[in-house]
């Protein structure tokens, strides 16, 4: 608190004395053209740029004809634009300027962004959600933001911001609007919001004076009352006008209500009065700026008298500019006739014509030109906006309760998780991110729902209300509420409101829950970092901009947690790559579709921590029936090496039992006495062993006239002694695998030593490992290494622990299996070893080999937890025989050192990863920080398919990442 109020000082200590807010530098340029264009207008033109009419480019409300009239005949100074459409409100906005003598001042409502009043255009977070962030950079880029795509849409005026200081809870029409309850914070968020539209040349029009927080009353459908005496006042309400108007504020819109500290006058709205308006605005405040009265058609003052009446009233009262006047004609006849008669003085008419001509100059209306239609969607829609809107939501979504730190979730094996999603909004990209983390299970609430969340130790729980706008009801249901006091006596809750923080109020207290995390709005992008935030990959740090339940959480409140490196989820562009430049990934991924090199694939691209790109493309198969999804599997093939055999080995390490110079012949006794027995796990894992590539162990099991499979080996049935099962409805014999082990044991040399790439290296590793520890590859990965990650998707035998529909086929078989290969692994030798093989047998998706990869980049750390000592990952990410002309790493495959190899040439020395038969890479560079996954199933129907190899594929799509870097030095 005591740093804000000096971050406050040092804002207004350093501001403008702005006493003429629409005066630009050449002043003299600007009042000649102000006076000659006041001398050569008549009366009526002079009263009708005192108006400003409501316009509608939303074709079911298009008032065209009777605006182009009021322009004629009335010679009207001015439009505000409501609902509508861009393009159509840039096209109208052309054609009704080119029938004004004087060109239109054109205004609008754009609080939030355009989206408040048009379609197909960016809405960013209400003030509300702002008024959580601390970092005032933000607000003040928002700020040039909105008045960028104001600017651009031809808009002139922006009746924002709203500074009204919201400490009323049961506010109906402020609320979500306000930047929250404390002056200084409201002051600050307003004041930076404006400098950035202004610093665009839009004007800002601060709003609702006196102060409209107070109220629980809507001024649209009656007349407000604020009992505040003068020095509440003064104190609070007056608080943000004075900083802004000494920071060259252009203009402020008078509100509809009934100030009796003010004006004693019974139920006189504040828009009519000149004891509000001019007394203290004007001379109180000394605002020299634009005054605008609300809306003229509201029944906080259009059931006080009659139109035209109340025009008058309003200008005599000191406002410059009438606002939707509900008779416009009759207001200039009547402010005419007081002319004429005398109580309208030539002074009076000069004073406020001038200040709208003055503004006209100041926005470049001296030099009018029409909108530029062309490229208007991409031009108020860009990337840049979603990046901010991005660093908004990660600043202002707020923990307002964390008993025992549970956030961010830690130790996910420990965490059986269920979402339950309420209210009456969709929560869908919140569960989508959730499941990205960990295995979570959506519940939906119902009457049998205690029954259902007995299995869960922990309740992710979603609020979710409409995102419409900032007027939707927050409030839980009465079942809701009877919802969660019945689940949180028993789970661990975690609540997320994806609505106002008032919405607590409702509720008794929060005792019960352990977690209560305020999202704010049920944005698309809310609900994504709600979901990080949980998960600790991305921070909280809002805090609230209001009280709640009776202030037991105060104004400025807010629990910031730490990240747990893990991956998040964003824009290219928030780690310096370019999303014009990846989306070329798309268009090379649907070439190979097309031209049938594999059937489909999922492509993820991680840089600095963010996966920056995560699409999925084309089918499981020609047919053309199932499409790929992201949590769909595939058979990984040998990047089962780096996945699997390699993590457990660095394990090994690190716990002191193998060392790289290991030999054989004292980590597996039984290759003692072989031709192998001094072989070092460094050589063999290097491919540097003189170890044949491969045996082809099923060939023996074939028929040798048929080349059908031999009876003797194989079963259509599983049984004690045919236990292995190698695809649908074949079962290799007990003993095969024994001889898989003496083949390899007894295997001759190579002659040369040599690089020569080698899958049997692994097939001892695999008896290593689980030799070792007394268990299978697929339980020891998953429980020191894929529980802990979240890697849920990743897995042997899918088909135990996944429906068939959502894995991948890999190959019409023809030469072994003789059927679809579909769940089981494509691996003839990992087939007969049950499908767990130390260089084959996994299957997993782009999203948790990513995290995997993201583990090795940190060096062994990811969630919090280390896995690995860094050193011994760098022991395994090293070659040792690139002066051989080897450049195989310990076990990860490494950059070519000729023209031949995985990589594209573009990475660094540093990086690592590896490739698959069936059509797979991941590769890893630390220096720029890049994380790649190409999962795909070219070998169906037919392995002999090389084409994505043949093309280069996988290098290209590597080359197009890299080239897509933008902040390289």
């Amino acid at each position: 608190m005591f740093l804000k109020r000096i971050l406050f000082f040092l804002i207004i200590t350093s501001s403008v004395n702005a006493q003429s807010p629409l005066e630009v530098i050449d002043s003299t340029s600007q009042r000649i053209w102000v006076d000659s264009i006041y001398n050569s207008m008549t009366l009526k033109e002079k009263i009708g740029q005192l108006f400003m009419v409501q316009v509608f480019s939303d074709e079911t409300k298009l008032n065209k004809s009777d605006v182009i009239s009021l322009i004629k005949k009335q010679k009207i100074g001015g439009l505000i634009y409501s609902n509508g459409g861009p393009v159509r409100q840039a096209i109208l906005n052309n054609e009704l300027q080119s029938f004004s003598k004087i060109p239109l001042i054109v205004g609008m409502d754009a609080e939030w962004g355009l989206n408040m009043r048009l379609d197909s255009t960016y809405a960013f977070p209400w003030n509300m959600t702002l008024g959580a962030i601390s970092d005032l950079d933000l607000i003040k880029k928002t700020g040039e933001h909105i008045g960028d795509h104001c600017k651009r849409l031809g808009i002139h005026f922006n009746f924002s911001p709203v500074v009204d200081i919201n400490t009323n809870p049961n506010n109906p029409i402020i609320g979500n609007r306000s930047f929250g309850e404390d002056k200084i914070n409201v002051t600050n968020k307003s004041l930076a919001l404006m400098k950035g539209m202004q610093s665009k040349g839009i004007l800002a029009c601060a709003k609702h004076f006196p102060g409209h927080g107070d109220t629980d009353k809507d001024s649209h459908k009656t007349l407000p009352t604020i009992l505040a005496n003068k020095k509440r006042l003064n104190n609070v309400e007056f608080f943000p006008y004075k900083t802004l108007i000494r920071n060259g504020l252009s203009a402020v819109m008078v509100a509809h209500l009934n100030v009796p500290a003010l004006d004693s006058r019974i139920d006189y709205p504040s828009s009519l009065s000149k004891k509000i308006v001019s007394n203290n605005l004007k001379s109180k405040l000394n605002f020299k700026g634009l005054i605008f009265t609300d809306a003229l058609d509201m029944k906080g003052v259009s059931n006080f008298s009659s139109p035209g009446d109340i025009d008058l009233q309003a200008f005599l009262a000191g406002n410059d500019i009438l606002l939707m006047s509900k008779d416009i004609e009759s207001g200039i006849n009547k402010i005419e006739l007081a002319y004429r008669d005398g109580r309208v003085k030539e002074s009076r008419l000069s004073h406020s014509v001038k200040k709208i001509l003055n503004a006209k100059f100041k926005v470049g209306l001296n030099n009018y030109s029409p909108i530029e239609i062309d490229n208007i969607i991409n031009d108020i829609n860009r990337i840049e906006d979603k990046l901010l809107y991005y660093n908004l939501m990660e600043n202002a979504q707020t923990l307002i309760k964390n008993d025992n730190s549970i956030l961010p979730l830690k130790n996910l094996d420990f965490h059986k998780i269920a979402y339950v999603p309420i209210g009456d909004s969709n929560g869908y990209e919140f569960y989508e991110t959730l499941k990205k983390y960990s295995k979570v299970q959506i519940i939906n609430n119902d009457s049998n729902i205690s029954q259902k969340l007995k299995p869960f130790s922990t309740v992710i729980v979603g609020f979710h209300k409409s995102d419409t706008n900032p007027w939707k009801s927050y409030k839980f249901s009465k079942t809701e509420i009877d919802f969660l006091n019945k689940i949180a006596k028993n789970k661990k809750i975690i609540l997320t409101l994806f609505t106002s923080p008032y919405s607590l109020n409702q509720l008794k207290n929060l005792s019960n829950f352990e977690s209560v995390l305020i999202a704010y709005q049920n944005s698309k992008i809310s609900q994504e970092i709600a979901g990080q935030i949980i998960f600790g990959a991305v921070p909280s740090s809002g805090k609230l901009p209001v009280s709640i339940m009776k202030s037991i959480y105060n104004y400025g409140h807010g629990i910031q947690t730490k990240k747990l490196n893990r991956l998040s989820y964003g824009l290219p562009e928030s780690v310096g790559v370019s999303t014009d430049k990846l989306i070329k990934l798309d268009s090379i991924a649907r070439y190979a579709i097309k031209s049938k090199m594999t059937p489909g694939l999922q492509l993820l691209v991680a840089r600095k921590g963010k996966v920056i790109y995560n699409k999925t493309f084309g089918y499981h198969t020609y047919e053309n029936i199932n499409n790929v999804n992201y949590d769909h599997l595939y058979d990984l093939a040998s990047l089962t090496k780096i996945l699997v055999s390699i993590p457990l080995l660095m394990k090994m390490v690190d716990e002191g039992d193998i060392s790289l110079d290991s030999k054989l012949q004292d980590i597996l006794p039984r290759y003692k006495n072989s031709n192998k027995a001094s072989i070092t796990l460094k050589e063999m894992l290097s491919h540097f062993a003189k170890l044949r590539p491969w045996i082809p162990f099923y060939k023996s099991t074939l028929d040798s006239v048929t080349k059908y499979k031999n009876p003797q080996f194989f079963r259509l049935k599983k049984s004690v002694d045919f236990p292995i099962q190698i695809s649908e409805n074949i079962f290799l014999r007990a003993d095969f695998t024994d001889s898989i082990n003496k083949r390899i044991l007894k295997s001759e040399l190579l002659d040369n030593r040599e690089y020569r790439y080698s899958d049997l290296p692994y097939y001892m590793i695999k008896e290593l490992i689980e030799s070792h520890y007394d268990k299978s590859l697929d339980s020891l990965i998953k429980n020191y290494f894929y529980n802990k990650i979240g890697a849920n998707y990743s897995t042997y035998l899918p088909l135990n622990h996944f429906d068939k529909a959502s894995v991948v086929p890999t190959e019409e078989d023809n030469y072994f299996r003789f059927e679809r290969v579909h769940g089981h692994v494509h691996d003839m030798g990992a087939a007969m070893q049950n499908g767990v093989g130390g260089h084959a047998g996994l299957f997993s998706n782009a999203n948790d080999i990513a995290k995997i990869m993201q583990m090795y980049i940190q060096k062994g750390n990811y969630g919090g937890y280390q896995f690995i000592k860094p050193k011994t990952f760098d022991a395994f990410n090293k070659c040792y025989y690139c002066k051989n002309e080897n450049r195989r790493g310990i076990g990860f495959d490494k950059p070519q050192l000729n023209e031949d190899g995985p990589t594209c040439g573009c990475v660094s020395m540093e990086s690592f990863g590896h490739t698959g038969f069936t059509g797979t890479i991941t590769w890893a560079d630390p220096k720029d920080e890049i994380i790649y996954v190409f999962l795909s199933n070219r070998t169906y129907p037919d392995s002999s398919n090389n084409d994505l190899l043949d093309n280069n594929i996988r290098t290209e799509v590597q080359r197009f990442i890299h080239e897509a870097i933008i902040d390289k030095q």
